[in-house]
């Protein structure tokens, strides 16, 4: 019977959960297991992953258009040490392209900065999604796996008792064989029981059989 979802909620309660896509340990859930991962997972997995990507990309952007910004602010304020605070028109013009390009990498970083604020939080649900999925999945394979365990296990008790029912028949049966050629051997010697081509000796089976004992 499968775990539902609250319970797998409550075990969670408070605890860190690791970027999954970013675990080893959890690749390997899957990998080991040999089995097609879940449309279920796939889809959680590629989401994660597509944020991640988003949010690495708008870190290594920002800090881009801030270099940007930061050479656009110095290439104004030589502009206006050149002109003395009395640009001409050519350099005026270079001076409000230069403010304009300021103007777009602050909304840019704007826009970022919003987008970036939110991506944690869509990160953690999409990633505490995946968790849930994967307990659910792992809880199902230990259950089967316990299973087929139990059934494994009442397998080899019954090849056990098997094996122990043939060990004392052939004991049986190797006793009674030698009872039987030491009797026809007393009573009608080696060479009438060399007719029978025996293929019994029972000198050996009895020092097998000896050691046996001595070794339980």
């Amino acid at each position: 019977m499968a775990k539902s979802e609250d319970t797998f909620r409550q075990a969670l309660s408070g605890k860190k959960i690791p970027v999954l896509t970013l675990d080893n340990k959890w690749h390997q859930l899957f990998t080991q297991a040999q089995t097609e991962i879940p449309a279920e997972v796939r889809r959680g997995e590629e989401k994660l992953n597509e944020l991640l990507k988003r949010q690495g990309k708008l870190n290594t952007e920002s800090k881009e258009i801030r270099k940007l910004k930061k050479k656009l602010m110095a290439e104004i304020m030589e502009l206006a040490d050149q002109t003395g605070g009395n640009p001409d028109a050519k350099l005026e013009k270079k001076m409000e392209e230069k403010q304009r390009l300021i103007n777009e990498c602050n909304q840019k970083l704007e826009d970022y900065a919003d987008e970036l604020r939110l991506l944690p939080g869509e990160i953690d649900s999409t990633n505490y999604r995946l968790m849930l999925a994967t307990m659910d999945i792992c809880y199902r394979r230990i259950s089967e796996n316990t299973k087929d365990i139990e059934v494994i296990n009442d397998w080899v008790k019954e090849v056990r008792i098997e094996i122990k029912k043939n060990l004392v028949r052939k004991e049986e049966r190797e006793k009674s064989n030698f009872d039987l050629y030491s009797y026809m051997h007393d009573i009608f010697g080696a060479e009438v029981i060399e007719i029978f081509d025996m293929k019994y000796n029972p000198e050996e089976r009895k020092k097998a059989r000896e050691m046996r004992i001595k070794k339980t």
